[in-house]
This record gives structure tokens, sequence and C-alpha cells, in this order.
């Protein structure tokens, strides 16, 4: 099979990588292919991959594999020119992210005609806004939803104090400089609960070759403005295989993760931290409900600065509570969102769409 995306980073690399990895449990070889290069390729190292945007090589590509099927994520246009190119197989169209619940709709009523006339099924995760939208442009049309799958043998708690040598507790978030992300509430959290506890360190985590060009310059300005720069590490594009190190000694600081997004699909970053013992602080992002349930795997708060810094105080010095929730947070990671889960689900949508038989 190949899964197509347009560039190996964030959340959508992560999956792809996992899941060619796990369908090797059915006899499945995954190819990956991407549109444009991008920093996320250092984690992509026993798959094949194929980095282009043109039609020649697409079509070679095509014809020297013979792909049983093709997966297009978050890109209507690559159906209609796979077809175009003479892939006659099947074809599934994947919503992943889409950015905000407006941008979204937009995409998808504008995607919905090309993934009828060229598709033979589309696939999303279990996320409230992205099933209602499935359920209204594709009603009469074979759509599945299926989790997504986390490496829980990798993420594992796994801290290394050398990172952390004061010991003090850190703050961190993941993600990308734009505004779906919301990095101002992030900095405005961290500047709120800093003064609570003085030694408190600010991580951002993210992949420094994308971001909105004005939201990058409003980002310098407002840590200048907070006056966290002495308190604040930007780490650029850490190794997927070395992030378990880092949100386990987040966790072991007595810190958490805090999630601030307007709208996420799924939340890599949060499903990630859990399976490592890190608490995570979330806005109530939709997609991201599948991984925190109030109070009992994580906590959700209102999009308030207060209100976030007193469920942060909370979560560091209610001690009962905090392990109460790393451990449940963890074990449902480990439950919901396994390979295993995740291969059987795939499994029994390609034995729907007529493209694998039962084995």
């Amino acid at each position: 099979m190949l899964f197509i995306f347009s560039v190996p980073s964030g959340g959508v690399e992560t999956m792809n990588r996992l899941r060619c990895q796990a369908l090797r449990q059915i006899g499945i070889e995954g190819h990956l292919l991407y549109l444009q290069d991008g920093a996320g390729r250092q984690n992509i190292t026993d798959i094949p991959l194929f980095i282009t945007n043109r039609d020649e090589d697409l079509a070679n590509l095509l014809r020297t594999h013979q792909y049983a099927a093709i997966v297009s994520t978050c890109d209507h246009i690559m159906l209609q020119r796979l077809r175009g190119l003479g892939y006659t197989g099947p074809l599934l169209y994947e919503a992943q992210g889409l950015g905000t619940k407006e941008q979204a709709f937009s995409t998808l009523s504008n995607a919905a005609y090309f993934i009828r006339l060229y598709a033979n099924g589309a696939i999303t995760n279990k996320t409230a806004h992205l099933m209602e939208l499935y359920n209204a442009y594709l009603h009469d049309f074979p759509r599945f939803y299926i989790q997504n799958i986390v490496d829980t043998n990798l993420f594992r708690h796994q801290p290394i104090p050398a990172l952390n040598p004061t010991g003090q507790p850190i703050l961190a978030w993941i993600g990308r400089i734009e505004r779906n992300k919301n990095w101002k509430l992030f900095l405005q959290v961290g500047s709120g609960l800093a003064r609570f506890y003085p030694g408190l360190s600010l991580w951002m985590c993210g992949d420094s070759s994308i971001y909105e060009a004005d939201e990058l310059v409003q980002f310098h300005n407002m840590v200048h403005k907070l006056n966290l720069g002495n308190r604040l590490t930007f780490h650029s594009n850490i190794p997927h295989s070395s992030m378990p190190f880092y949100l386990s000694t987040v966790g072991s600081s007595g810190g958490m993760l805090v999630s601030t997004s307007d709208n996420e699909s799924f939340g890599y970053a949060a499903s990630e931290a859990l399976s490592c013992r890190c608490p995570v602080l979330s806005t109530d992002s939709d997609g991201i409900r599948s991984a925190i349930i109030h109070n009992v795997t994580g906590k959700f708060f209102s999009g308030a600065v207060h209100d976030a810094v007193c469920h942060a105080i909370e979560l560091m010095e209610n001690k009962a509570m905090r392990a109460d929730i790393i451990r449940q947070g963890e074990q449902h990671i480990q439950t919901q969102f396994s390979p295993s889960r995740y291969v059987a689900d795939f499994n029994n949508v390609l034995i729907a769409m007529q493209i694998k038989t039962i084995s």
C-alpha cells in the first residue's frame, strides 16, 4: 500500500510511520510518498520513502510497485491526479487535522465532489467534528472511523535527569507556531504559573521549518513582552525516538504538558505524553477527548489563563490526584491506541473494501 501526504512532519508523519510498521503484522508492506521534504524525514529509517511532486515520478512509482491500494491524506486533488496517471486500484481519502473546524468544513465541502468521483472510500479517526462532516457530505458513501495508533512500546516512562539539572518543574508544549495551536495561550499560562513557581522552566517543542510568518513575529514579541526569555527553551525538530525522554522528564519534574489548540483531530502530543506518565492539561479541542477524560486521564481547562493556572497548581500540589491521573492516563493509551488494535481496525476496513480477504 502507498500512503500519501504533503510533508513529513507532525502527527501525520508519526501515524504513517507507525501504521506501516504495524501493518507488517498482517503481511502488508507500506510505502510513504511525501510531496515535499521535511524535518520528519529523519524519523523514517525502515520504510520505503519517496519525496516528489512530479507527475512523471508518480507515474513511474505506480507502474513499478502496482499498489493494491492507496491512501491520500488531506489531499482530494491527489485522487484526481492518480486516476489521471492511470491508477485503477482502490483509492481511500483520509481526513486528519484540517485545522480549525471552519477550515475543516471548507475543505470537506470542496473535497466531497472529488472523493465521490475518484475514491472508493473515506476514512478518518473518531473525532466528533470530522465524523459530523463525513456524515453530512459523504452520508451515502463508504466511510470508516478508526482510532489512530500510538507506539506504546517506545513511549514509556524513561526520564533523563540530565535534561533537567535544576530539578525544577517544567511546563511543556508541542506544536507549530500557527494560530490553531494557540501558542499565545501557552506563554500566558506559563507566565501566570511562574508567579507561583519562580524556578519554572518552559519547554516548547516543534518543527522550526513550518510556521506562519506573522505568527512567528508575534511569538518573539510576546516572549520579550512577558519576559520569558530566561526560562523558555525551544527544542526544534527533536527526533521522534527521543521524545519519550523529554516527555518523561517533564512528568518526573512535577510539571506537565499543556495543549492549547483551538482544534485537534487527534492530538498525538497529548497521547504520547500520557503514555510516558506525563500528565496533560488541555483545552477541549475535540479530538483530544479520545485521550483525555477530565480528572481521570488528564485535565481540561476553559481556555482562560486563570482557569489553566488553577488546574495546573492542583495537578502539581495534589499528589494523590496527580498519581491517579498519571496511572489512569497511561493505562488508557495502552488500551485504546495499541498497534494491535489499529491493525485489527484497519484490516476490517480493507476487508469491507474487498481489498484484502480475511486471513
